[in-house]
């Protein structure tokens, strides 16, 4: 086995010492951009020797104008195929550099263009793991002028949609977080247990989102949480809580979790301080944080109207 390098350097070497100077070959002056950006985990840079067993090595985007995709794309990739190296630093190349351009490249990932004005329906309809994959990997050239600018764009959510972003997370917390203690005092531990695992994840996905950072799915969620500001110090918190056999205790870890991460959302200065200490839920015995208190105080606080009054999920 080669000497495992971290798929987004291999992917750079790749272009600069092979792919460009056969581009140059094929297509001398041809304007383009080059980048690793998309589906993989280098491109978040959590890839390990353990993801080369299977659709990783040395790859890439060639990016050139629209009109000379019809004109140019079909020589260049008859060229590659023809000059690339079988392998490159022991990994196959073939089928490694995909030939298109921004607009249809983005449009097709994403499910819309990002070339014109971003709506808000635009915003909170992809997948956060999509976002994370468009404006992660690298640009290694970007001849075109359109790359830096493209991701600068898509890099984080506009304010309003940040806030409501945020309310969307308080809200789901609000909707279970009394399911772990009442789930617990009927004797159904497994579901106490379900319910603190679902309100874990919700966490772990606000304090991204507080830290502006787009949460990936779900097998890389806690490798993204543990590079927060919150994640060394709660990450014993929720292994606790996840590990108890008891809701008490269950309870006991989660609301201590609640308070921590509602003093975050208040160290950002969104909205007004809201008290971050738990609470019982109405006259029953379980500590919450009564989360719609979150909610309401993010929602009030988002200036188009249309967003405000938008269903939270």
């Amino acid at each position: 086995m080669p000497t495992f390098l971290p798929g987004l350097e291999l992917s750079r070497r790749f272009y600069t010492e092979t792919v460009r100077p056969l581009l140059e070959d094929a297509a001398p002056d041809l304007p383009h951009s080059a980048a690793r950006i998309g589906s993989g985990s280098e491109v978040l840079g959590y890839d390990t020797p353990r993801s080369t067993d299977h659709d990783w090595g040395p790859r890439l985007q060639l990016f050139l104008r629209p009109r000379d995709v019809p004109r140019h794309a079909g020589r260049i990739r008859h060229h590659l195929a023809e000059h690339l190296p079988k392998t490159f630093h022991g990994h196959p190349t073939h089928h490694c550099v995909e030939v298109t351009h921004t607009t249809a490249w983005f449009t097709s990932t994403l499910g819309f263009d990002p070339t014109h004005d971003i709506t808000a329906a635009d915003w909170l309809t992809t997948p956060t793991q999509l976002l994370a994959e468009v404006t992660g990997g690298a640009v290694f050239h970007d001849g075109l002028h359109e790359l830096g600018p493209l991701r600068h764009n898509l890099r984080w959510y506009p304010r309003d949609v940040w806030l409501h972003t945020l309310a969307r997370q308080w809200n789901r917390i609000s909707q279970e977080e009394a399911f772990v203690g009442r789930c617990g005092e009927v004797g159904d531990e497994l579901g106490s247990a379900t319910a603190a695992a679902g309100l874990t994840r919700t966490l772990m996905r606000l304090c991204l989102l507080m830290d502006r950072r787009y949460p990936p799915y779900n097998k890389w969620l806690g490798t993204a949480f543990s590079r927060t500001t919150a994640g060394h110090r709660l990450i014993p918190v929720l292994t606790a809580a996840l590990s108890a056999t008891d809701w008490h205790t269950r309870e006991k870890h989660l609301a201590y979790a609640y308070e921590a991460v509602a003093g975050i959302h208040n160290q950002l200065n969104l909205t007004d301080r809201v008290d971050p200490t738990t609470r019982p839920y109405h006259s029953r015995p379980f500590r919450v944080l009564h989360a719609e208190r979150f909610t309401r105080a993010l929602t009030a606080r988002i200036t188009d109207r249309a967003l405000r009054e938008r269903d939270l999920p």
